[in-house]
């Protein structure tokens, strides 16, 4: 392992030639504005640079120890001076060419904050709305996969109905230590935060997904805490009423923050969807959970 290890060509299953050994990844950084309109940064590439002159997203080879996040905010760093701290990972799309793929991670910035080219790679960094990307001359390869990223900018929230989840769980006696358990349930859960959730089929987000998560507890589990990943939300009295108002209070503030509610209770999954929030059942959200004592 050595940095810049990933420099140098690489040929895909499709007969492309591509830059980056070990594949590539870019970054792109999002704003929504008051009215909730996306505005993507963007990148012109210097002339002498693979497809110079076209604008795209600042982004370059994954070294051989990296992840796409860490590569693609490493490459954000040297080319535009953006630091990793001023923004927050949403997901990472995939576009994969059969033995090389470039890996767009999407990361919201809460303003549009300046930047300008940090070296000799790009000779101009601005901040468009998302309906105008396109108008200048795009990378090739960013033009063939924006379409499908437009659709998975908006961030997300995972509203998590506890009790419900620790039911569909059925661990052994959780019923006589309810607060235990949603402690275990809720370890688990943010260990899948910081991995990357798989969205559920149909609902518009990367593949490897990074929502914000809130977990609604009720009752016993009141007492249950968080300093991790995940807020929990005590519920006052009726967890479902406290999901609900959870839900009203984000799409009055963020009315572009797509929602998703897990639970199986009918009467509940009805009520949020008047909201305009989605709905999936536990199986979804356990199915992603690592088996007890697995690391």
């Amino acid at each position: 392992m050595a940095a810049k290890d990933g420099d140098g060509w690489a040929l895909c299953e499709r007969g492309h030639r591509h830059w980056g050994v070990h594949g590539a990844s870019g970054l792109l950084a999002v704003h929504f504005d008051a009215l909730g309109t996306p505005h993507i940064l963007m990148q012109k590439r210097a002339l002498w640079s693979h497809h110079g002159g076209t604008w795209g997203l600042p982004g370059g080879a994954l070294d051989s120890h990296e992840d796409a996040v860490t590569g693609a905010m490493r490459e954000a760093l040297e080319e535009a001076a953006l630091e990793a701290d001023i923004l927050r990972v949403l997901g990472v799309y995939i576009d994969d060419h059969g033995g090389w793929s470039f890996q767009t991670v999407i990361a919201e910035a809460d303003a549009l904050f300046p930047a300008a080219p940090a070296n000799a790679e790009s000779t101009d960094m601005r901040w468009l709305p998302a309906d105008d990307v396109g108008g200048e001359t795009l990378h090739p390869g960013f033009a063939e996969t924006w379409p499908v990223i437009r659709q998975t900018l908006p961030p997300s929230v995972v509203i998590l109905d506890a009790a419900n989840i620790l039911g569909a769980r059925a661990e052994h006696g959780w019923w006589r230590d309810r607060a235990g358990a949603t402690r275990r349930l809720l370890k688990d859960v943010e260990d899948l935060a910081v991995r990357g959730l798989h969205p559920p089929e149909g609902f518009p987000a990367p593949e490897k997904w990074y929502p914000r998560v809130l977990m609604v507890v009720e009752g016993q589990a009141r007492s249950v805490t968080s300093e991790g990943p995940v807020t929990v939300v005590p519920a006052r009295g009726s967890g479902d009423d406290a999901i609900v108002d959870v839900v009203r209070e984000i799409r009055e503030t963020r009315p572009w923050e797509r929602v998703l509610v897990v639970t199986a209770d009918r009467e509940l999954r009805r009520r949020v969807k008047e909201l305009g929030a989605e709905v999936t059942g536990p199986r979804w959200l356990l199915g992603q959970l690592r088996p007890a004592g697995r690391v």
